[in-house]
């Protein structure tokens, strides 16, 4: 089992930016693929984000705007996030899972998962 805590959320203004971080311990034993997912009040989550050995992968969203990547000594994600919008607020949950994923932004793929921290973006 792979443990991660979130932090760097906060309040921000519409154009401001955030960094957030996620922190991997346990059995982290061969490469993980990490990523984000967020869920704001009423709706499904999603994926933002995820990045393996290889490449990130970017919802459509995210591509312009934030950008996912990984510390693999320190076992730190993150994902800075910038031109922020009131659309982007929600939770902002990290996931993780051994090996590679087939679907980096499906949920269903991931079995290792954070508390989230929230975001939440004023206009």
């Amino acid at each position: 089992e792979v443990h991660l805590v979130e932090s760097g959320g906060g309040a921000v203004q519409a154009g401001g930016s955030l960094n957030l971080s996620c922190e991997a311990s346990g059995h982290i034993y061969d490469s993980l693929t990490m990523g984000w997912f967020r869920q704001a009040p009423g709706k499904e989550r999603e994926g933002v984000a995820s990045v393996d050995s290889i490449e990130p992968t970017y919802a459509d969203f995210a591509k312009d705007r934030f950008t996912i990547s990984k510390d693999n000594a320190k076992n730190i994600l993150y994902l800075q996030m910038n031109s922020l919008k009131p659309e982007d607020s929600a939770v902002y949950i990290c996931a993780a899972r051994h090996g590679t994923a087939i679907s980096p932004l499906d949920e269903d793929d991931y079995n290792n998962w954070g508390q989230g921290t929230q975001v939440t973006v004023s206009s």
